[in-house]
């Protein structure tokens, strides 16, 4: 697998470059992960409610957010800097893999790097995104949001790394109303995105080779 770092990315370049990658894959061009940051930007997904985004196109010019619509699933989000973003673009279909399998395996990825910096995650059933804290005081330290057109998939996953978790303030992250959100330097005072970029690649070699073997 192909991986590409673009670095400081504003959102709707990004999407650009996922859009010629998702091209290249669907005609036999190599499975490619893209990872990046984003400036700052609120995105809803198919099924986001609007009133989610509870603060007014005034205050988001004050904040610097951009606000964007995209074709991922799931309701509304947060990109910032300091936050890892990656976007796999894979050929599902080619490899015969699932969706439901190919979330699971985001999922583990993600958790098992995390597990690398001493940090316990896990997932909570019915609620998508990776999760870490006691029970009653569960926090989010990542999101998943995907497509799969074609047979390939889009969009991905975003981890707050040393994320300015204050932008979560002024939306509702994830249709959630209960749960507050966290970050790697949040939880142990350390890390950096190259550090948890390594992790995850690692991780994720290990995990999408098990999906394959399945």
């Amino acid at each position: 697998m192909e991986v590409r770092n673009i670095g400081l990315t504003a959102y709707s370049a990004a999407l650009q470059v996922q859009q010629q990658v998702h091209g290249e894959v669907l005609t036999e061009g190599n499975d490619t992960l893209i990872l990046c940051e984003h400036p700052h930007v609120y995105t809803f997904g198919k099924s986001a409610d609007r009133n989610n985004l509870i603060v007014s196109p005034e205050f988001l010019i004050k904040i610097e957010a951009e606000v964007y619509e995209t074709d991922r699933g799931g309701d509304i989000t947060y990109h910032g800097p300091g936050q890892l973003v990656g976007y796999p673009i894979i050929n599902l279909r080619k490899h015969g893999v699932g969706v439901t399998k190919y979330v699971a395996t985001l999922e583990q990825s993600i958790i098992n790097a995390l597990a690398t910096f001493e940090i316990l995650a896990y997932q909570i059933e019915g609620l998508t995104g990776i999760w870490v804290g006691q029970k009653g005081s569960e926090r989010k330290i990542g999101a998943i949001g995907i497509r799969v057109r074609n047979g390939v998939s889009m969009h991905g996953f975003a981890l707050n790394v040393t994320t300015d978790l204050s932008y979560f303030q002024h939306i509702v992250p994830c249709g959630i109303t209960d749960k507050n959100v966290t970050s790697i330097h949040q939880e142990i005072g350390r890390g950096t995105i190259t550090e948890f970029a390594d992790a995850f690649l690692n991780s994720f070699k290990t995990e999408w080779q098990k999906a394959l073997a399945l």
